[in-house]
């Protein structure tokens, strides 16, 4: 690896929270979690005067970290800077006065920097306005993600062979609610559309050539309307992408800002997701090149690197936007694999329940890819891990409609939360744990009253009693919302492995995230996992993750012919790509000694079918036996003999993975109860 700063510092950026480890430069870990929205909370002891107040709070902050922070008491409005800052003593002076907040209240102060550059400057002490220490972080981010499930991104032109201006719109017209009387489309992600003069045959022969010139009106009129980003996706420029590069060329020559071309990100057969890849990436470009670069000033010489979905590393020149919506699972699944493999187990199910959602995935020896995947509605052809995610998390919302009881999709987010947070949020998996008993307070990282979440409970029971004409019982309702989030949760991992052809029970379920502990037997019990493994730094382990992922890179081709014709081919073409990936990895300055091919997968699939089979490839492997092995596993019978046909080839190349660091043994001991609480567990109250 190349020469390492001082500090190592590792984060993971949630919808909710953001987690920090960092490694500093004595080898000790330290750790910080802050909320994403890059606020501290914390509660008012006392007020001195109208700009003095004594508080209490766990932020593990030097002295004048917060300085320059907005205050603000949570539902009230209304922020003032933050003058200074005593840790020592707990004292809080403001910029200016405002009404004195009543004991016990609950503020919060927040950076004007990103969460991650905050979470740096806890675990480092670095206060605000310093410049952080030399150091090397790695970042996994949901910015892109929430950019795009909530419409956020940049106006992009999508730029589409003549006569198919309309196929996203069109898409696979299949219906994602297929008794729904009502279909909503949702709008396309791109602001305008521009038909290009051009067509080539599927073998890649020119039909109509291209007509450059021809476009320069409507990319003028484009810049005029503030459209600065495209995506080009022409039909079959996977056989040659000279279409595709002239048009992006004369793009940025008149002045658009990005340009992302669907024969470099997606070379694949397929236009409609090879399209929709080109969006995305354009769509979000600015987003995370805004965010990226914020994040990279603040390290001054520091160096980053972005997590991917497929669970690897990548400099953010090198990261494409298309590659971001699954990066913080994908490193809770790395995490999970280091953990179970730390405590000798080989096969584990990643079980990361976070503030929003929960993840879930499998792991046999190695990660599980796919090469598609959605999100948001958005259909991707991108490398990512093997996740089913649900919105199921401790801050989803817990709430009642003419069909039920319900749990999510809805989520309180980082703000307002939960109603135990104090800032008028809903009633979420979080209150329901606290009022169960589940949940102990003084153990919480950030201040949480029962008190607004039993409000917010008995505002659903009279909603209810309106509609019903019934009382539902408190307790009642309370496990009632508990049963169906752990439904919720144990249906996405059958999603994973019964599904797929693998039996749960045969794994050891892994759970972490911050609320991954008090669901995890419920979800083990529902899917017959005897073996439930909590890993120190739980609620940090997606962070631990990206620290241990390796810097990778894949190389990809299509190849769309009958197995026989180019089975004695395969061994050179694997040679060539693998050759590419792994100058890939070496571009990072990783000497070659300490790179090599992790994977080498061999798409296969019956001749007329569309859906593939990945089987892993080594020279000498007979690829039909490995395929029909792994369809009798999945579908439980082989057909009969039937033309086999080699639709692509994949590589992955990666810094070699160093053994799990060795783990003390520790004696058993018998553990004396530290004190008694009363909580709701197995259907009943129980000390």
């Amino acid at each position: 690896m190349p020469d390492s700063p001082a500090w190592q510092v590792w984060i993971d950026t949630g919808g909710t929270f953001t987690d920090c480890l960092a490694r500093d430069p004595g080898g000790g870990l330290r750790r910080a979690k802050v909320l994403s929205s890059s606020a501290l909370r914390g509660t008012v002891a006392e007020a001195l005067d109208a700009r003095t107040l004594r508080v209490r709070e766990a932020w593990g902050a030097p002295a004048g970290l917060v300085r320059g922070f907005a205050f603000r008491v949570l539902g009230v409005g209304g922020a003032v800077p933050v003058e200074d800052h005593d840790p020592a003593g707990g004292i809080l002076r403001l910029a200016a006065p405002v009404a004195p907040p009543a004991a016990g209240a609950a503020f919060e102060v927040r950076s004007p920097e990103e969460a991650p550059v905050l979470a740096a400057r806890l675990a480092t002490g670095t206060p605000a306005g310093a410049p952080l220490p030399p150091l090397a972080m790695r970042l996994a981010t949901t910015r892109g993600t929430n950019a795009l499930l909530e419409r956020r991104g940049a106006p992009t032109a999508l730029f589409i062979t003549r006569g198919f201006g309309d196929l996203l719109e069109i898409g696979t017209q299949q219906r994602p609610e297929l008794f729904a009387l009502r279909v909503r489309k949702p709008p396309p992600l791109y602001a305008r559309v521009v038909e290009v003069p051009e067509r080539r045959a599927a073998d890649g022969r020119v039909l109509v050539p291209l007509d450059a010139a021809a476009l320069a009106p409507a990319a003028e009129a484009l810049l005029h309307e503030g459209v600065r980003v495209a995506a080009v996706a022409l039909m079959h420029a996977f056989r040659d992408p000279a279409h595709e590069h002239a048009v992006r060329d004369l793009l940025l020559g008149a002045g658009f800002e990005a340009v992302s071309c669907s024969s470099d990100l997606a070379p694949f057969i397929r236009i409609l997701p090879r399209a929709e890849t080109a969006v995305v990436d354009a769509y979000l470009g600015p987003v995370l090149s805004g965010y990226l670069g914020g994040v990279r000033g603040a390290l001054g010489g520091g160096r980053l690197h972005v997590m991917t979905s497929a669970g690897g590393l990548a400099r953010p020149e090198d990261f494409r936007p298309k590659d971001s919506l699954l990066s913080g699972p994908a490193g809770g699944v790395v995490g999970a694999a280091l953990a179970g493999r730390r405590s000798g187990f080989g096969r584990v199910i990643a079980f990361d329940m976070g503030g929003t959602s929960t993840d879930v995935a499998r792991w046999d020896g190695d990660f599980e890819y796919v090469w598609e995947h959605e999100v948001g509605g958005a259909h991707l052809v991108a490398p990512a891990l093997a996740i089913e995610s649900v919105a199921a998390g401790g801050g989803s919302v817990c709430a009642s409609d003419a069909q039920g009881l319900r749990v999510g999709p809805e989520s309180a987010g980082a703000s307002p939360g939960p109603a135990c947070y104090g800032a008028g949020g809903p009633l979420t998996v979080t209150d329901v744990n606290l009022l169960l008993g589940r949940l102990d307070p003084a153990r919480f990282g950030i201040p949480v009253d029962p008190a607004p979440a039993e409000a917010a409970l008995d505002a659903l029971r009279r909603g209810l009693r309106e509609r019903t004409g019934e009382d539902a019982p408190r307790d009642a309702l309370l496990a009632g919302f508990l049963e169906i989030a752990d439904e919720r949760m144990a249906d996405a991992i059958r999603g994973i492995s019964l599904r797929r052809g693998y039996d749960p029970a045969e794994y050891a379920l892994v759970a972490f995230g911050g609320a991954g502990g008090q669901h995890a037997c419920g979800v083990a019990a529902r899917l017959g996992i005897g073996t439930v493994l909590v890993p120190p730094d739980a609620g940090l382990l997606s962070a631990l993750g990206i620290g241990h992922a390796p810097l990778e890179r894949f190389a990809e081709r299509q190849v769309l012919r009958p197995l026989p014709e180019v089975e004695g081919e395969v061994a050179g073409w694997m040679a060539e790509m693998a050759a590419e990936a792994v100058a890939a990895v070496a571009r990072e300055g990783v000497s070659a000694d300490e790179v090599g091919v992790r994977r080498r997968i061999a798409g296969l699939r019956y001749a007329g079918q569309d859906s593939t089979l990945a089987v892993e490839w080594s020279p000498g492997v007979d690829l039909r036996a490995a395929f029909e092995a792994r369809y009798a596993a999945l579908y439980g019978h082989r057909p009969e003999r039937r033309p086999l046909e080699l639709e692509s080839l994949r590589v992955v190349a990666s810094t070699r993975a160093a053994g799990p660091e060795p783990v003390p043994a520790l004696e058993p001991y018998a553990a004396a109860p530290g004190r008694h609480a009363r909580s709701w567990a197995g259907g009943a109250w129980r000390d």
